[in-house]
């Protein structure tokens, strides 16, 4: 995302399995500006991300709790540093501007580390 909260650019890891489908996406959409654009081909506001998050993370993954965008933003922190990233690398990632910061994913993660299973599975759908 460029220009999120604090006029900072965030960035996220693409996986192989989606790059495929997002380009057949884009080509389909022939989206102008946004890769997801809205009816009149401006971006998505705040609540249109949070029912779309709502509705669609419950069909596909399951999950009854209601889920919010910023949820994703914390599994995929958590993902990070159970999968061992380097607390710098994920700092980046996260746009975070202190360790301080993202050192709380770590306190966060040791709790829930048996909690944690590998959200691959999505990509057989």
């Amino acid at each position: 995302m460029r220009q999120g909260k604090g006029k900072k650019d965030r960035y996220t890891l693409l996986p192989i399995a989606i790059l495929d489908r997002l380009r057949q996406y884009l080509k389909a959409t022939q989206a102008k500006e946004f890769v997801f654009e809205g009816q009149f081909g401006e971006k998505y506001n705040r609540s249109s991300i949070q029912q779309f998050t709502r509705k669609y993370a419950a069909i596909i993954t399951g999950i009854k709790k209601r889920l919010h965008p910023h949820m994703l933003r914390h599994r995929f922190a958590t993902h990070l540093l159970g999968g061992g990233t380097d607390l710098q690398f994920k700092q980046q990632l996260l746009g975070h501007k202190s360790s301080k910061t993202t050192e709380i994913y770590t306190r966060v993660s040791r709790r829930h580390l048996g909690q944690i299973t590998s959200s691959g599975y999505l990509l057989d759908g």
